[in-house]
Order: structure tokens, then C-alpha cells, then sequence
């Protein structure tokens, strides 16, 4: 919750002038007043623009929340699902995250399905149960066609904001779990194009070693993407 629509604008600008030099898909998660701006701001750029959240219906009594089709008359190419904040503080469910996820598939929209566990369930030894457990019924469903234009991103709630960092090795062999779940549940050729993110307190100083890994294909960046110098170096690492 960060960043009105014209200080929206003006990063995009500062991000522009940085003169980034880059063959990555970079994409920013606006807020929901910011779309609009953000999106015009984008044109011409290597930036798309999406939504941190959207609802499961197409419309009706819901008041305060937004659909996906409000989303892309807004200029939203994309939406995050499943946040650990959305989670946590608003007790979002794997299966209203599922509505979610298979309204967006059914919609030009790009889904990115946010999984992870906390720090209780990482230290009994339940993180894997936990994340096999959210993919399951947050995919229940989805065709593997469909599943090709997934973005799964692993964010360990207990690195989010805190300022650890998974080391390269756990966030390494957790996306391998991750990657090895999707072979089984949606066939090597569809399950290869799910571009699988690491999220939770991603820095420049962490940025490489952390792409070094072999089934690491991003980064969702918080607090570090609100600078533009900052996300720059993430973006150049």
C-alpha cells in the first residue's frame, strides 16, 4: 500500500531515466488507483503494469472489492494471488484463492500464485506438507494448457519484510520441490513454462546468488522495489 497514481507515474519516469538495459519481464503491482496512470506511464516501456489482488466474481454485491474485468479496462496485464499479507491479514483461503486463480485464467490476465509457509511450520519440518498442500487446492482444476501461463511465486512468510533471506540453498531446494510437484501434476512440457519467483526481502547483495539457482527464474521484490536506484541494481544485478 504504497504510492499514489501520480508518485506511481513519476517511479516509472525515474525508472525510465535509469536507462534500464535489460532483456527480463519486469512487472509492477500497483495499486488499484494507480493502474490506469501507471499503465499510460508504461507505454513504450519493458514495464508491465498489474493489481496485487482481484475477486473471484464478475460482479455483484461485493462492495469494495474488484474484478478481473475491472482490472484490464484499468491496463492491468497481470494480478498477484494469494499473498501472505492477503492470507494472514484478510484470511484468504487456498480455495477462494482457487475462484480467484481459475477467474483470472479465464481472462487475458496473467495469474501469479503466491505460496509459502511461516516460521512455525518451517521449523517443525511441515513447509514442504504446507506448500504441496496450497498447490493443490490453489490448482485444483486448471488444465495443463491453462497452467502454461502461471507465474508461481515462493515467498517464506517468516523472510518477508524481516530482513532475512532464505539462503540460496533452502530457496533453492524448495523451488526444486516446487518445480518437481508441477512435473508430476502437469506434464514436463507445460510444467517447464511456470516461471517460479522468489519472494522475501530480495536485496542487490542477494540478487545473484540467488539466481544462480537452477530453478529460481525471478524475484517478487517488496520493500526493495520502492526505490528506483534500488530496483534498478535488482534489475541489472
Amino acid at each position: 500500500m504504497y504510492k499514489s497514481a501520480e508518485e506511481a507515474a513519476l517511479y516509472i519516469a525515474a525508472l525510465k531515466a535509469e536507462s534500464l538495459k535489460t532483456e527480463r519481464r519486469i512487472l509492477l503491482a500497483v495499486p488499484f488507483t494507480a493502474i490506469d496512470r501507471a499503465a499510460q506511464a508504461a507505454r513504450g516501456t519493458p514495464f508491465s503494469i498489474g493489481a496485487q489482488n482481484m475477486h473471484d466474481a464478475i460482479e455483484g454485491a461485493f462492495t469494495g472489492e474488484i474484478s478481473a474485468s475491472m482490472l484490464l479496462a484499468s491496463g492491468a496485464e497481470f494480478v498477484l494471488l494469494g499473498h501472505s499479507e492477503r492470507r494472514q491479514h484478510f484470511l484468504e483461503t487456498n480455495s477462494f484463492i482457487q475462484r480467484k486463480l481459475l477467474r483470472a485464467l479465464s481472462t487475458p490476465l496473467t495469474p501469479i500464485l503466491c505460496i509459502g509457509e511461516t516460521l512455525p511450520e518451517r521449523e517443525r519440518g511441515d513447509h514442504e506438507k504446507v506448500l504441496i498442500l496450497q498447490l493443490e487446492e490453489c490448482l485444483q482444476g486448471v488444465e495443463n494448457k491453462a497452467a502454461e501461463r502461471l507465474l508461481i511465486a515462493y515467498e517464506p512468510v517468516w523472510a518477508i519484510g524481516t530482513g532475512k533471506t532464505a539462503t540460496p540453498e533452502i530457496a533453492g531446494e524448495t523451488h526444486q520441490m516446487i518445480r518437481n510437484w508441477l512435473l508430476k501434476r502437469f506434464g514436463k512440457e507445460s510444467a517447464q513454462k511456470i516461471s517460479l519467483l522468489y519472494g522475501g526481502s530480495v536485496k542487490p547483495e542477494s540478487i545473484a546468488s540467488l539466481m544462480a539457482e537452477p530453478d529460481i527464474d525471478g524475484v517478487l521484490v517488496g520493500g526493495a522495489s520502492l526505490d528506483p536506484k534500488v530496483f534498478t541494481q535488482l534489475i541489472n544485478y
